[in-house]
């Protein structure tokens, strides 16, 4: 995690002092559950809970000497309890803590992901239904295809993140599990309703068997899910990217006043935004890898998913965060050029009409070979030539013979292109 790309909302819950205190209240918790069962004298129970606390500098100082993290905490939380203090951790394993901790901090990530992408859903939508007949140019390979909206391109974007917002909320629900099972987790010196106790109180689900730790495919699920919606962001951040370009420039980055574009240029209005997100979006995507690799532990548990973890949990959910707010902000200030669109689209002089043409001539008899022949024929003056589309089909005698003027004409009607949009946003956002 760096400054420039982290918001404080999100850092928050990896701090220390997050981490710690969740710590602290797994520990406290699974003592209540142990007092209830007798196993420890109930009336432990008041002053566990009043003086538990912990000093992170006392922390880190203890683990210099004796490199284990979760002893280093215990040890300080000691300080601060008092004799009480054997009392807590008893049949409990490193695992048991830092397992269900970090189950607790992705789920808080998850709940900052899912605002985040409520944010750019409410923001794409406003703008898909500002654009809604909006008529641009649609291109396969690049190249001009057919007409179509830009709104139908954000009702395209809002879908998919839409999607990546059922994704992400079902791997919030994966990863919402607990271990409280002791060493290699058979519950051998833990009755399992401590974990039946301390998962309801904090909103996590028992895991079915741990093994003493928590099986990393919930991990991998929730690393990959955010490597998606990355995806799906820079889908977005190319597509704005191009349109940009000078020779389109049929959609632009806000530039707001005061701002520069080139240390040697002075003319120059970069996307930088959506390049920023390109970039975010390849770390993103390649924190999945080592998350997939920590699946296979040796045995019943071993630490080589550990070191990886400390690194790859913040920073994922860090630069993911920081990428939607991005997002949502370059979506809610965008400029769109609609007259730009249009002088696009009239570009190719008519030849995005040519399936039109094509459809209406197998409808007239001609075999579709020959139809194809022909609209091809008359499409390759345009490219070569710059002649005019429509003019070469009214002068061709084949074309003009099997269709008549009316129809060809009828045939550049951009009305046909869009007849559906009202059904597909139907199908997008509801009536």
């Amino acid at each position: 995690m760096i400054p420039r790309y982290t918001r404080p909302e999100m850092a928050r819950i990896w701090e220390p002092e997050n981490r710690f205190r969740i710590w602290l209240e797994i520990e406290t918790l699974a003592c209540e559950a142990q007092a209830e069962l007798g196993v420890i004298p109930k009336e432990v129970i008041p002053v566990i809970r009043e003086k538990g606390n912990f000093d992170i500098a006392r922390i880190d100082a203890i683990e210099l000497e004796v490199k284990h993290d979760v002893i280093a905490f215990l040890t300080s939380v000691a300080e601060f309890v008092g004799p009480e203090a054997r009392f807590i951790h008893q049949g409990m394993t490193s695992s048991d803590v830092l397992d269900t901790c970090l189950s607790m901090q992705m789920v808080q990530a998850a709940d900052e992901l899912l605002t985040d992408l409520d944010m750019v859903l409410d923001s794409i939508r406003a703008r898909a239904m500002e654009h809604k007949d909006t008529v641009c140019m649609g291109r396969s390979h690049g190249i001009h295809a057919e007409p179509v909206t830009f709104g139908l391109k954000l009702a395209s974007w809002y879908a998919e993140m839409k999607r990546n917002r059922v994704r992400l909320a079902a791997a919030r629900e994966t990863i919402a599990t607990g271990a409280i099972s002791g060493a290699v987790g058979t519950f051998a010196n833990i009755d399992p309703f401590v974990e039946e106790y301390v998962c309801g109180k904090m909103g996590l689900k028992p895991e079915p068997v741990s093994t003493q730790v928590i099986p990393r495919d919930r991990h991998a699920e929730y690393f990959c899910t955010l490597a998606v919606i990355a995806s799906s962001m820079e889908r977005i951040a190319i597509e704005i990217r191009h349109l940009q370009r000078t020779e389109v420039l049929e959609a632009e980055e806000f530039f707001s006043k005061g701002q520069k574009g080139s240390s040697a240029m002075p003319h120059k209005r970069n996307p930088i935004l959506s390049e920023n997100l390109t970039g975010q979006a390849r770390y993103v995507r390649s924190l999945c890898i080592p998350a997939l690799e920590n699946v296979a532990l040796w045995h019943e548990r071993d630490i080589s998913h550990s070191s990886v973890e400390r690194y790859i949990a913040p920073d994922a959910t860090v630069a993911l965060d920081f990428s939607l707010r991005r997002l949502n902000g370059l979506i809610k200030n965008l400029v769109v050029y609609p007259e730009n669109m249009i002088r696009n689209l009239n570009q190719m002089k008519g030849l995005v009409f040519s399936q039109k043409i094509l459809l209406d001539l197998t409808q007239a008899g001609v075999s579709r070979e020959d139809a194809y022949r022909l609209v091809q024929k008359n499409a390759m003056k345009v490219w070569q030539e710059g002649k005019d589309f429509l003019t070469e089909l009214l002068a061709d005698p084949e074309v003009f013979g099997a269709l008549g003027e009316a129809r060809i004409r009828e045939s550049f009607d951009l009305k046909y292109h869009l007849k559906h949009v009202d059904t597909i946003f139907k199908r997008v956002f509801g009536e």
